[in-house]
């Protein structure tokens, strides 16, 4: 009777576990949904308010994209669940053109024996093409799966349907991997890409481009989640922020949003760089991508920054602020450029002496750097303290001088620590070096007013920059990580990140 009892409770204790799991997935569902119908409504409002044709086009494409992102987000919340009914209104797709050259892939299985030991005879085969692309040529893919019989116990063997990071979709990896890389890499928006393809020979709608990305970016969202986690090991981070145009139907103005950038330092074995995307520069988003919550809990290290005020709440949650001395330095450089400062020039002087040091050190093991720091730069900044010290009082209130000095004196131990620790990088260059893609592509940076859209955008630059600095080939890197991620074991998922990965030969090879 014990063992009854106790084998019902844990029934009971099954089905409420489902319940909660059934209750927690509709809501998702219907939180997704209910997305998906505003974004619809923003859609009709960005095709009938008064913008000029470029803003019209990235808007729609931006919103299109998100619809794909968030139609497959309900589908891996629900994989059991059926199609919705607007799928079956969707027209069937067109054959590709018979004039693009084809290149046959066949699949068949490892064995034509049967079980019974007769030899199989092939009865059939089914084809399916994808479109495929080199720069400026497109190329077919068939995909021929051979039809394997046994007549005497009619067994039907035939190899199965290649895995896909878009299930049942028309484009290869390659194109995927194209379209992917001149949006966020070569900064091109898919309306470009659309009028490029077309003379290239095959016209793709920018609405269909727009689903390829969405369906993507879910996709590859594990993948940044892996690489944020990564980061976050680490004890010294770099952090900063650049502002991006974000366009909302409605308002009818762009909108100040921005990107923050976290990476790993030049002396880190570990190059890693990832995006966060925020409406506005607020510190609190800084302290919810470092985890740091009022309890204490989050990410404690040393994060080098350029003294904005907004990771002062950061510092009070236990980081230690690490400033740069680039930023300080920039200030003094002006007061020479524009005024012919004697300060200035002085203070120039003294940095010149502190980044000599750094050149001399920085491909040295991190004890001999601090040792090398703490014997040469230690009396450089000493003696530049007592200066400026000296000249504050000496400059009137409010003077760009005063202001200068005053800048450095108030975060004189920030801008020093890194002489005492020789994981500490002298400046915030490094990232700053990240975000300058960024900003070169500001003019295509028009989202509208999604903040789904900015972070799939931050999330797949994530990858592409990662890869970039380590010395990867972005599209090699995208292409190869679409290729494998349908098949890759979450278990294993970390092999696939920037500064793990290996391209699929030469880790078959290992």
């Amino acid at each position: 009777m014990r063992e009854l009892m106790a084998e019902m409770a844990h029934k009971d204790e099954l089905i409420e576990q489902h319940r909660r799991e059934a209750v927690l997935k509709q809501a998702t569902i219907d939180k997704l949904t209910h997305e998906m119908a505003v974004l619809k409504r923003l859609k009709f409002a960005a095709q009938s308010e008064a913008f000029n044709a470029e803003q019209r086009n990235l808007i729609e494409e931006t919103i299109d994209t998100d619809l794909a992102a968030v139609a497959k987000e309900i589908e891996n919340v629900n994989l059991d669940a059926k199609k919705p009914a607007q799928d079956k209104k969707k027209p069937k797709r067109q054959p590709l053109p018979p004039h693009l050259p084809r290149r046959e892939i066949h699949h068949e299985p490892e064995s034509t024996t049967c079980r019974c030991g007769c030899a199989m005879k092939r009865i059939g085969q089914d084809v399916a093409e994808k479109l495929d692309y080199r720069p400026g040529v497109f190329t077919v893919e068939r995909h021929v799966r051979g039809k394997w019989v046994c007549r005497h116990c009619e067994t039907l063997v035939q190899a199965p349907v290649p895995a896909h990071i878009i299930d049942k979709g028309i484009p290869t990896t390659s194109l995927l991997a194209q379209v992917l890389i001149a949006k966020y890499l070569d900064h091109q928006p898919l309306y470009r890409q659309e009028y490029i393809f077309k003379r290239a020979g095959m016209a793709i709608s920018r609405s269909t481009l727009a689903t390829w990305v969405g369906e993507c970016g879910v996709q590859l969202q594990p993948l940044v989640d892996a690489l944020a986690a990564e980061l976050l090991k680490h004890d010294v981070l770099h952090a900063d922020e650049t502002p991006v145009a974000m366009l909302k139907p409605g308002l009818k103005k762009t909108h100040r949003a921005y990107i923050w950038s976290y990476a790993t330092t030049s002396f880190n074995s570990v190059k890693a760089v990832v995006y966060d995307f925020a409406e506005s520069r607020g510190g609190k988003h800084a302290r919810r991508f470092l985890g740091l919550d009022d309890k204490g809990n989050g990410w404690k290290g040393r994060l080098v920054t350029d003294g904005f005020s907004g990771y002062g709440g950061c510092h009070k949650l236990g980081v230690t602020e690490v400033a740069c001395n680039a930023h300080s330095r920039r200030r003094y450089h002006q007061l020479w450029v524009h005024h012919k400062s004697a300060v200035g020039e002085q203070a120039l002087k003294f940095y010149k002496e502190l980044y000599d040091v750094e050149r001399k050190v920085q491909d040295l093991p991190s004890h001999e750097r601090k040792t090398a720091r703490q014997a040469r730069s230690r009396p450089v900044a000493d003696a530049m303290h007592q200066w400026l010290t000296q000249q504050r009082q000496a400059v009137p209130d409010g003077s760009a001088t005063a202001k200068a000095i005053d800048y450095s004196l108030k975060r004189w131990t920030a801008l020093t620590r890194y002489i005492d620790d020789g994981d500490l990088p002298i400046d915030s260059n490094w990232v700053e070096n990240q975000i300058r893609p960024i900003a070169l592509g500001k003019s295509n940076w028009l989202f509208a007013g999604s903040l789904r859209a900015g972070q799939r955008a931050a999330a797949i630059m994530t990858l592409v920059h990662s890869a970039r600095i380590n010395g990867h080939d972005p599209y090699a890197y995208i292409k190869d990580v679409l290729d494998r991620l349908p098949t890759q074991p979450a278990s294993r998922i970390a092999e696939l990140l920037p500064h793990h990965w290996k391209p699929a030969t030469a880790a078959s090879a290992v």
